[in-house]
């Protein structure tokens, strides 16, 4: 089949654009929150530890809220992208976005902050079942390339928003001059999607209620299992890195452990675009699903027993190139094909079981953290071994399973 794009397909690419540029702002909106945690507890309170810093743990359970709302909402999402449609779902997402900009910055105790911190998981869950679902059918032919993007424009949101930090305390503006600009681009984004034409979507019934419309079926097979599997797995991988590396990096004598994250946000950039080509050449998706966490484990078993600093900055880099750089997406788009009549649904599954791996696995870390003492970053590096082995695994299913069933199809033809 041929990939050049057709005509009738071009006239959505100013679609594709505006929500791809929703995940920009994403981008910025579930990373924002961490840089302004002293700013936010001050505006909400906080109390002023022994030690004379501020207590900035409620901040941190507000961020964690994004996880609860991510929970609340997929369940609904899905079906409201599938039934509803791609439109109504992504203005839902970018209306819900532009409030969380604006409550976040008007809230003046913890728990408006914790509801708008729910409301920021329950936009997240809209827009990723109007994005995903979208920008794969508008471009059928690249479906997955398509929808690594998606994470290329979150990488590239958290690569700028450094930069607009400092420009904003260069100028002495308040960091609420990047919430307010955040909400009125969100805004304008959102008005776009109404007006902007979105492709056909396969399996949705006609307005006019044709009764003839085949309703389309959900089938869970052992692969489509294994593969929604995979978003808990391939969250997890880099989720806990990401939350974890600052005490390894301690541990193994950095001075500056926040360095790390630079290493781990260059190496998710340069995955995206690699394997974007790669899969363009013709590598299969469910190779790269084997492939990618098959590396992370590799990597993570080297920084459990090579105790240096600069095991720990490649590690970062491949840990952010082979778990961050776009697997979740893949099993996203792998998922879908399963679903082809139901991308909202198997957007939302996939989805969940990466919510729910965000919320247990961190959870499992500061259990062991607090359980284990001075040899715990050590220890959730094997809990995250397991996990990305139980991920390579549920892989190899979808592999095989996928394998057998582009043979039975060789055959009938």
């Amino acid at each position: 089949m041929s990939t050049t794009p057709t005509s009738s397909n071009k006239k959505f690419y100013p679609t594709a654009l505006a929500l791809y540029f929703a995940y920009f702002i994403l981008g910025i909106a579930s990373s924002i929150m961490g840089q302004y945690k002293t700013e936010f507890a001050k505006a909400w309170g906080a109390s002023t530890l022994p030690s004379g810093a501020i207590d900035v743990s409620m901040v941190v359970s507000v961020i964690a809220a994004y996880g609860l709302g991510r929970l609340i909402a997929y369940p609904f999402a899905g079906p409201v992208s599938d039934k509803v449609g791609r439109r109504v779902s992504g203005f839902i997402g970018m209306a819900l976005y532009a409030a969380f900009f604006f409550g976040m910055i008007s809230a003046h105790s913890m728990w408006f902050a914790y509801g708008v911190g729910i409301m920021n998981g329950v936009a997240n869950s809209f827009l990723d079942t109007c994005v995903s679902p979208s920008v794969m059918e508008i471009f059928p032919n690249s479906a997955s390339i398509a929808n690594l993007f998606t994470k290329f424009a979150i990488t590239v949101a958290q690569f700028v928003l450094p930069f607009v930090i400092g420009l904003v305390a260069t100028a002495n503006m308040s960091y609420k001059a990047i919430f307010i600009g955040c909400g009125i681009l969100m805004i304008i984004d959102a008005i776009l999607v109404l007006i902007l034409p979105f492709p056909k979507q396969a399996g949705k019934t006609p307005a006019n209620g044709d009764a003839t419309t085949a309703k389309p079926k959900t089938h869970f097979s052992a692969a489509s299992i294994a593969s929604i599997l995979i978003g808990f797995t391939s969250s997890a991988t880099f989720m806990i890195w990401l939350n974890c590396n600052q005490e390894l990096g301690i541990s193994y004598g950095i001075k500056d452990p926040s360095v790390l994250q630079s290493f781990y946000a260059v190496g998710a950039t340069i995955a995206v675009l690699l394997t974007a080509q790669f899969i363009h050449m013709g590598l299969k998706e469910t190779t790269v699903l084997i492939l990618y966490p098959s590396i992370s484990v590799v990597m993570l078993l080297l920084c459990y027993f090579i105790q240096t600093p600069v095991i720990l900055y490649i590690g970062s880099f491949v840990i952010g190139y082979a778990a961050a750089g776009g697997v979740l997406q893949l099993a996203t788009s792998t998922t879908v094909g399963f679903f082809p009549d139901s991308k909202g649904l198997a957007t939302s599954l996939v989805m969940i079981a990466s919510s729910v791996a965000n919320y247990a696995v961190l959870s499992l870390a500061a259990y062991l953290t607090k359980a284990t003492g001075a040899s715990a970053p050590r220890m959730i590096i094997l809990l995250n071994v397991v996990i990305t082995l139980i991920g390579v695994a549920l892989a190899v299913i979808v592999k095989r399973r996928s394998q057998g069933k582009g043979n039975a199809e060789a055959a009938k033809a």
